[in-house]
């Protein structure tokens, strides 16, 4: 195929999952989906695997393959009907935690299977023990929801009332769940029909000519960049501070990086066994750290392809941390686990291209799940809300301050909303002073927000890292300030809580949350005194931390 028709054909596929994502995110109904954006979208071929992905959630964006693969294995494609749609949230089918959902649908033409489409999307509650269904001391994937296997959720057009029904029965936000799961077939609707219209205006062969051709464009130019690294093998580790259950002792996360030539390896050996608590990740969450932070440090403008990761030897031993075995719980893999996995695979490939690695950034999506039943509105409530941090220092800039980083880039639950859906009250909500991690460049800071409850008997569960174990620097550059959560109670009592722990909130009493910031990047000495002043006159760093860090504006 030709470069020109090509280069339009890869355009019209990103576009159909852009599109995707416009309408799941229109049509949601909770403020996980429509305002924090905890949702991918993305095209298959009939095997499936990845035409083109929406950039949406990076852990998404790598297991969504995988889902749809392992879903396939138990379903026979030659029973499929147009108006069929599959859903599961099987995480060893391939997926993340019970909450994410993922439903995709066969692509027709003219009677033929073509294509699939589908999204992944994460749901306010699922069942299991605790609203929100999240919870730090889960020991198995029974205490995080309930669990459907590939399953018809749509059948030739109309939804199984039945299965619904079921999936409405095991859950506590029925009515924000059930218009969930109703935007992410209508999604899968609109990419559909954009689908079929490229296969009438273009010509069906053209385009499974150009998918076809678009995986081996993507093979060429992955393995041009992988060429160009330094020959050689690298290792890092870096480690989480423990399962929340059964041990506080530090679990080492282990990679080694062997590269030369047009291919690369990636394995997790030395890596510490799968745990009790819900920091496991299955398989598909570690290619999907490993397919981002690839992209990232070779040339992110490669589209996100199947063919783009042929060349990647990937090894993650069975019954470990990055490949746990059934029944293992998952509920904290993608949002603490795996942004450990990035930070080992930075620190390895800091060694082989530094000028492309950044510092370690806050090491943790610091998830906060609230629950309850609020007698004012005669309802249960349940909402995760994830609350960001800084990104560590790169060689030519500072990290960016009060994001999502890495594998987790949602956005954050604005105040107003998060007022009106919970019974809490924001006292405070910015950035934390003095979080940074000092450096030429320095790293991010780090949120610091305070809650106040307005009932009682409201779970909270903190699922986050990085108390103890603070975000390292690079090149000289110092680790940022480690996260804290403390409780003040409405008597005046004060608790200091651990990266991950279950507590009991009753009127006035106060939750406050400050996250780590990025570590720095270079000699803090060499600090430009003009920048430094800048951040000193905004309120971010003391003067009393500029003159010891920094040497003075």
């Amino acid at each position: 195929m030709d470069a020109i028709t090509l280069e339009v054909m890869r355009n019209r596929f990103f576009a159909i999952t852009e599109e995707m994502g416009a309408a799941l995110i229109r049509t949601a109904y909770s403020t996980n989906i429509k305002d924090r954006r905890d949702c991918s979208c993305a095209l298959f071929d009939v095997n499936g695997e990845t035409i083109a992905q929406a950039e949406h959630i990076s852990v998404h964006s790598g297991v969504l393959p995988w889902g749809v693969k392992g879903a396939l294995k138990h379903i026979n494609k030659k029973e499929l009907k147009p108006g069929d749609a599959i859903m599961h949230n099987d995480p060893f089918i391939g997926g993340t935690h019970l909450p994410d959902i993922i439903i995709f649908s066969p692509i027709f033409f003219k009677g033929e299977l073509v294509a699939f489409v589908g999204n992944l999307a994460h749901h306010v509650d699922v069942g299991g023990k605790v609203p929100g269904s999240l919870t730090p001391d889960a020991t198995e994937i029974f205490h995080e929801g309930i669990c459907f296997p590939p399953v018809k959720i749509k059948k030739e057009g109309k939804v199984d009332p039945e299965i619904f029904a079921m999936f409405r029965s095991n859950i506590r936000t029925k009515y924000e769940s059930s218009g969930d799961l109703m935007a992410q077939i209508a999604a899968n609707n609109v990419g559909e029909k954009r689908f079929e219209e490229l296969c009438d205006e273009m010509g069906v062969e053209v385009v499974l000519e150009a998918i076809a051709e678009l995986e081996n464009y993507c093979d060429r130019r992955m393995g041009a960049e992988l060429e160009k690294l330094p020959k050689g093998t690298f290792e890092f580790e870096d480690f989480l501070e423990g399962d929340g259950i059964t041990t506080t002792e530090p679990l080492k996360i282990k990679v080694t990086i062997t590269t030369g030539g047009p291919h690369i390896k990636i394995d997790f050996t030395g890596t510490c066994p799968q745990v009790r608590g819900p920091l496991n990740c299955v398989r598909p969450m570690a290619l999907a750290c490993i397919y981002y932070v690839v992209r990232a440090v070779t040339d992110p403008t490669i589209p996100p392809n199947s063919g783009t990761y042929r060349r990647f030897e990937v090894i993650t031993p069975e019954g470990s941390l990055v490949n746990a075995v059934y029944p293992a719980a998952t509920g904290s893999g993608n949002s603490i686990t795996c942004q450990r996995l990035v930070d080992v695979l930075l620190g390895a490939l800091a060694q082989v291209v530094p000028e492309k690695v950044c510092a370690a950034a806050c090491g943790s999506m610091n998830g906060i799940q609230l629950g309850g039943y609020n007698p004012e509105t005669h309802s249960f409530f349940a909402n995760g809300e994830t609350v960001g941090g800084g990104y560590g220092g790169m060689c030519d800039q500072d990290g960016t301050s009060g994001v999502n980083t890495h594998m987790t880039n949602t956005r954050n639950t604005p105040v107003e909303v998060l007022e009106r859906i919970m019974p809490v009250k924001v006292i405070r909500y910015g950035l934390a002073p003095n979080s940074e991690g000092p450096g030429k460049h320095r790293g991010g800071f780090g949120i610091e927000r305070v809650l106040e409850f307005q009932t009682d008997e409201v779970d909270c569960f903190i699922a986050s890292d990085r108390v103890n174990t603070a975000p390292w620097g690079l090149n000289g550059g110092k680790a940022a300030l480690g996260a804290r959560f403390t409780v003040n109670r409405a008597d005046g009592t004060e608790e200091h809580l651990p990266s991950k722990a279950r507590v009991r909130f009753y009127k006035k009493d106060r939750l406050y949350i400050q996250t780590s910031g990025g570590g720095g990047w270079g000699n803090p000495l060499e600090r430009d005194k003009k920048a430094l002043k800048c951040d000193v006159k905004d309120g971010l760093i003391s003067q009393e931390r500029a003159e010891k860090e920094y040497g003075g504006c």
